[in-house]
Formats: C-alpha cells, structure tokens, sequence
C-alpha cells in the first residue's frame, strides 16, 4: 500500500470514528476513551450507557459486509485485553456488563451498530 492510500485509509477511519463518536452520544451513549492503546491491545472506542460497558470497533469500508469481515479474531483478542487494561486503570467500572460491539460505516449510509458482536471466550470476565 503506497503512502498515499495510507494516509487516505487513515483519514477515512477517522472521519468514521468520529461519525460513530456522534452517533452513540445522540444515542444516549457517554463516551470515555477513543484510540485507546497499550502495548497490548487497541480499541477505537469506549462508551458507556447505563450498566453496560462497551469496547466499539469501527470499520469503514465499500459495503457492509467488507466491512463486517474485517474484525478478525486477531483483533477482538486485541480489543479484549486494551477493554481489560481500561478496567483495570478504572475500578469503578469493574462492575459494569463488558460488551464487545462494531460499527461499520459504508458511503452515503448511517452507521450501523452491531451490538454483543463478539464474546471474549479466552479473557479475564
């Protein structure tokens, strides 16, 4: 991939992002990390809505389900332990339901929010 195109993926997923950020906040949702990262782990969003915790995953792609394949288990396992670390920085939340959530973003259509798209079969909750 040139650099070009890097930078254009780059500027796409975070103009998705963002979109998605304003789509849960409408949605009654309070947001309390974006780009959250550790050396092990990654998460693009983490909201919070009444008792439930969620680690969102955003995909921008062409169609739905390109973007829908491109969480792969790699990444969830990645997504899981960055949701464990914020957790752990923040006890308070330890009580929470944990949700593992994606959101894909296609052109000219809403963000689609995939609720409980995963469990963490191998984590710590």
């Amino acid at each position: 991939m040139s650099r070009a195109a890097r930078r254009r993926a780059f500027r796409r997923g975070h103009i998705a992002e963002l979109l998605c950020l304003w789509h849960l906040r409408l949605r009654g949702w309070r947001i309390l990390a974006r780009r959250f990262r550790v050396p092990s782990g990654e998460v693009d969003l983490i909201a919070r809505r009444g008792r439930v915790l969620a680690a969102i995953e955003v995909k921008a792609r062409d169609n739905l389900s390109l973007a829908a394949e491109a969480v792969g288990p790699r990444q969830r396992r990645r997504v899981a332990r960055a949701l464990d670390h914020f957790v752990a920085l923040r006890p308070e939340l330890a009580r929470l339901a944990l949700r593992y959530d994606v959101m894909l973003v296609t052109p000219g259509r809403l963000p689609r929010h995939l609720a409980d798209a995963w469990r963490n079969e191998g984590g710590s909750r």
